[in-house]
């Protein structure tokens, strides 16, 4: 694990304390692409965690770019969500 992906996880984790966390580098699928020159990342990102429940998908996603902060803007260049309350 590198260590964005490690910050990425610990920073959700302590927003959220989730029952499910996957946090995936995908940045070399983007080698080259305009966005992955300035040494930010592409990473994809599953959360289930009851604070989604009765959030909208955007607000769950605000909520997700919240807690990472300037992680947004210093480390990531993209970020794909499923944000998810849990089952039941």
């Amino acid at each position: 694990m590198n260590d964005r992906v490690a910050r990425i996880e610990a920073a959700l984790r302590a927003a959220f304390a989730p029952s499910v966390l996957e946090v995936v580098d995908e940045s070399h699928k983007h080698a080259g692409h305009a966005g992955a020159r300035d040494g930010r990342g592409h990473y994809a990102v599953r959360i289930v965690a009851p604070a989604f429940a009765g959030l909208a998908p955007l607000a769950r996603h605000r909520a997700v770019y919240a807690a990472l902060g300037t992680m947004m803007r210093d480390d990531i260049h993209a970020l794909s969500i499923q944000a998810e309350p849990p089952a039941g």
